[in-house]
């Protein structure tokens, strides 16, 4: 029997059956999974049942109707101006951030963390700092260890023949003095290698700048004291009096307790301290020393700087006059070589992070170091060992009464 509605409509409705595929075949179900009423109100007119729907006849997973793929790690998900909820565009992540697949969001990772290649979870950056087993670190060691055997015996040779005329000219304690300077300037190399820690930090830039500024002052007293020595050769000269090692020792002291004063106001006012920098790179912490007050430290350096400047001056003021072995001449070329490699030190200092700016302070340190050791004392040491013919007193007065005669050269 068939039944018409009031309208003289069909009422009819539609049975939603649940087809599965198999490896063999194509075969549906007994059970009903919903109906579709054409008829029936629209909120009504389709009911499934979700529970009772096979999806796979194996593991029975759900199906997702997707348009595009799932966003691998290291990406979010970016709705598109669509009315599917599964239409999206997958967007990177920024920098320092990490998510899992299909995210919807990315998570930002701590400052002392970084994301692993894949980006789904956070790891440890690795810290960074001239360690004593880096390359570079060994070479300075070996180089630092050889110039301070070096210093160690021409100061020997210096103690050994300390009663001739080339090591008593312009003062032998100025020599020592400077010797010793040298020695611990290449020992504070030490200084500069391993973890940086709030003590090492304000040990290195104020253990340099006092040493090479007694270093420097030493050089200044010695071109003083060719000076002067020029002058008291008149007879009756007034310049007699400032002769000796008095005067030579208020110069060093009185220079080098300028610089001390500077770093210690440095140091009371905002000393160097231990700093992490997790900014510079994305997967490492630089641990660096940070010099608290920057003021401080390119007084330190300035007035080093001011140093070898009026030391440089001098020397090439006096280099002519009748000095004992060349002395000031020597002086003129070591402060020459001191002043170009610091002034070379400044840009490579700036344009460089890391490590890698530590290396150039310890290069410089060695390269000013050695410059001034070899400048100074090697030609004495030549002298002294293979040419001892000329290490004698009647060798100074000789060029002495040579260059009063005009015949100095």
């Amino acid at each position: 029997m068939t039944f018409f509605e009031e309208n003289g409509e069909f009422p009819f409705h539609y049975k939603i059956a649940n087809w599965v595929k198999s490896n063999r075949h194509i075969r549906t179900r007994d059970t009903d999974v919903g109906l579709y009423t054409p008829w029936a109100k629209e909120e009504d007119q389709l009911h499934i049942d979700p529970n009772n729907i096979t999806w796979d006849e194996d593991d029975n997973t759900k199906l997702e109707s997707r348009c595009v793929d799932s966003c691998l790690p290291g990406y979010r998900k970016k709705p598109k101006s669509s009315i599917h909820s599964c239409c999206y565009d997958c967007v990177p992540c920024s920098r320092g951030q990490i998510s899992k697949t299909d995210s919807e969001n990315c998570i930002n990772c701590p400052e002392e963390e970084w994301p692993n290649e894949k980006k789904d979870r956070c790891i440890p950056k690795l810290p960074e700092f001239l360690s004593y087993t880096d390359g570079i670190s060994k070479v300075f060691l070996t180089v630092s260890i050889l110039l301070c055997i070096v210093t160690v015996l021409i100061k020997g040779i210096f103690i050994s023949y300390m009663n001739t005329p080339i090591v008593k000219a312009n003062n032998r304690y100025l020599s020592f003095v400077l010797l010793v300077s040298i020695l611990l300037s290449f020992l504070c190399v030490f200084l500069f290698l391993g973890q940086p820690l709030d003590i090492t930090c304000i040990l290195r830039v104020t253990t340099f700048g006092v040493i090479f500024s007694i270093a420097i002052s030493s050089l200044l007293a010695k071109t003083i004291m060719v000076y002067i020595a020029f002058k008291a050769t008149k007879p009756g000269s007034y310049w007699r009096k400032w002769m000796g090692s008095k005067l030579a020792k208020s110069i060093v002291s009185v220079c080098s307790s300028i610089q001390v004063l500077i770093c210690i106001t440095w140091l009371s006012s905002s000393h160097p301290f231990q700093e992490m920098d997790t900014y510079s790179y994305q997967d490492k912490i630089i641990i660096q020393c940070n010099e608290g007050s920057v003021i401080g430290f390119y007084s330190v350096l300035g007035y080093m700087g001011f140093l070898a400047a009026v030391s440089f001056v001098l020397a090439f003021m006096v280099r002519t006059l009748p000095d004992s072995f060349n002395e000031a001449k020597h002086i003129t070329f070591s402060m020459l070589v001191f002043c170009s490699v610091w002034i070379a030190m400044i840009p490579a200092y700036l344009s460089t992070r890391g490590k890698y700016m530590v290396a150039v302070e310890i290069f410089t340190i060695l390269t000013s170091g050695a410059g001034l050791l070899s400048c100074i004392f090697f030609p004495k040491c030549f002298i002294i060992l293979f040419k001892p013919e000329l290490n004698t007193q009647s060798r100074l007065l000789d060029s002495r009464n040579r260059h009063e005669h005009g015949n100095y050269f």
